[in-house]
């Protein structure tokens, strides 16, 4: 028998929801099951579901399409990255303080990638890194730098952490046009860059794909360190007549 209508029915149905949507079972896009369907899995009323999916919808989590049905929006992923974007947009220093997060962050997706990935997380990064290899020997510098952030992306929904992919699309999203900037920055001074860029994605995805967690986060810190070094060295404080920081000077941290 299903369990009766009630505020505390609801609260738990609503904190189910939660969690396939923080969990992503359930994609920004994609159409949850039907209140019938969720109602039978769970041993409540449709009307307990009903009330539940509104508390989300109310909150923007959820989105009603009349005739077709309930669908996730991307507020978890697009809540982090404003107004930061933009200001990381307009104010080019801030590249430092997110690689210094991106650093200890994206070493950590990494190494619980390997550890966690599943089947399906593996084919994702797989794909991904097809799409990477095409547009780099096509020389399609603008789906490289596309691939590129959905590398780093598919990375952290492998990690199977709620946190670490509520951070991470939210400094991936603030950092997807530096990634397209940078990518022809460095590709059009030196050939050699788009090669040594290539070669650590691989590495990474490797290590990912061998199960090797502490393999996996040295090939993250390499790539972002590589990176750190490559910027700096051509935005030389000199021409901004701007003092440099400590953290441009020594991008690596202990660990």
């Amino acid at each position: 028998m299903a369990i009766s209508h009630n505020r505390g029915a609801v609260n738990a149905v609503q904190k189910k929801l939660e969690t396939r949507l923080l969990d992503g079972s359930w994609a920004p896009g994609a159409r949850i099951p039907a209140e019938r369907t969720l109602a039978e899995e769970w041993n409540v009323s449709r009307a307990t579901v009903r009330e539940a999916i509104s508390r989300l919808t109310a909150r923007d989590m959820l989105m009603s399409r009349p005739g077709s049905g309930v669908y996730v929006t991307d507020r978890l992923q697009a809540g982090l990255a404003s107004p930061w974007r933009q200001l990381v947009a307009d104010h080019p220093e801030l590249r430092w303080d997110t690689l210094e997060f991106r650093l200890e962050l994206e070493c950590a997706t990494a190494h619980f990638a390997a550890l966690r990935a599943s089947r399906a997380d593996l084919k994702n990064i797989g794909d991904v890194v097809k799409r990477l290899t095409k547009a780099y020997k096509a020389g399609d510098r603008q789906e490289e730098a596309r691939a590129d952030a959905d590398f780093h992306e598919a990375i952290a929904e492998a990690s199977h952490n709620s946190m670490f992919r509520y951070l991470h699309a939210g400094i991936i999203r603030m950092l997807r046009e530096h990634i397209a900037l940078n990518l022809h920055r460095m590709h059009d001074l030196e050939g050699a860059m788009a090669i040594n860029l290539m070669e650590q994605h691989l590495a990474i995805w490797e290590a990912i794909r061998r199960r090797k967690p502490e393999q996996a986060r040295q090939a993250m810190r390499a790539h972002i360190e590589f990176t750190w070094g490559e910027l700096r060295r051509r935005e030389e404080p000199a021409k901004s007549g701007r003092p440099t920081r400590d953290r441009e000077k020594s991008p690596r941290v202990p660990g």
